[in-house]
């Protein structure tokens, strides 16, 4: 079964820098996957004891080899919010990556069946914990990382359902054809990786209230964020970026080319 986006889906994506489709992978498929993210946050926390700890604007970092963790703000939880890259950390993330549910889509997007990985990474959004991210691109990120920026695209797969009250994902609609946009000026650390709220509508945003499963395509360049998980559940998400072929992963230089898989049960090794 081929997943190739339609050329409507095209047409949407390059006019809005987004598109949904819905409840993608199923009970069974999810499942496996929700094990397998609890099995990496449990490898990234026996990890962060051999790694290098730093503090950026309240929040804890911790870098292992080319891995990095990010916590909820240290005053407050020892909640992990980001894990990058993820897919080394369990087989079934590491084989999610080749899945044609995500690949066809993605080589429709790059115009190429010979694709990469540029990276991916799980949010956690902790019940009651879990905070917002600030309205952002991804492209400042890595610009000076990546020649070829504009070829960058970002899926986003809830593996919960998603809602406001969670902190479910939001973007800005159609920030993609402005290219990389200036931050924010505030003294702090991180603030230049915020895009400057004069640069973009808020009229525009969209709230993206998916079930389970559900894929969102977005682009390099199209501003994202989300706010707080105020609910009893957890909100997570695997974000997975993609490149044309040939080109070496963001954070540990290594290639990482897709070759499309069916879904399979993959057996992991104890911890």
């Amino acid at each position: 079964m081929s997943y190739t986006l339609s050329t409507q889906e095209q047409h949407q994506y390059q006019k809005d820098g987004y598109l949904v489709r819905a409840a993608v992978f199923k009970n069974d498929e999810l499942t496996a996957l929700r094990e397998a993210v609890e099995n990496a946050e449990k490898r990234a926390r026996k990890m962060c004891s051999q790694g290098k700890t730093y503090i950026l604007d309240g929040k804890r970092f911790v870098d292992i080899q080319h891995h990095t963790v990010q916590f909820e703000a240290a005053s407050r939880t020892d909640a992990i919010r980001v894990i990058e890259p993820v897919h080394e950390l369990d087989p079934v993330l590491d084989a999610l990556i080749d899945n044609k549910k995500i690949v066809d889509p993605m080589r429709s997007l790059l115009g190429s069946r010979n694709i990469a990985l540029w990276t991916d990474k799980l949010n956690l959004k902790t019940p009651r914990e879990g905070s917002g991210f600030g309205w952002h691109q991804d492209s400042p990120y890595w610009v000076h990382d990546n020649n070829h920026i504009d070829q960058l695209h970002n899926v986003y797969l809830a593996l919960d359902d998603a809602n406001v009250e969670n902190g479910c994902f939001r973007i800005i609609r159609g920030s993609h054809t402005r290219g990389c946009l200036p931050g924010i000026d505030d003294g702090t650390s991180l603030g230049g990786f915020y895009t400057n709220p004069n640069c973009f509508e808020i009229s525009r945003q969209v709230a993206f209230e998916v079930k389970a499963g559900s894929l969102i395509f977005f682009h390099a360049h199209t501003v994202h964020g989300s706010q707080a998980n105020t609910s009893g559940k957890p909100r997570r998400a695997l974000i997975m970026t993609y490149q044309p072929a040939g080109y070496p992963m963001l954070k540990s230089a290594r290639h990482r080319n897709i070759q499309t898989t069916k879904w399979t049960t993959v057996r992991r090794p104890s911890l």
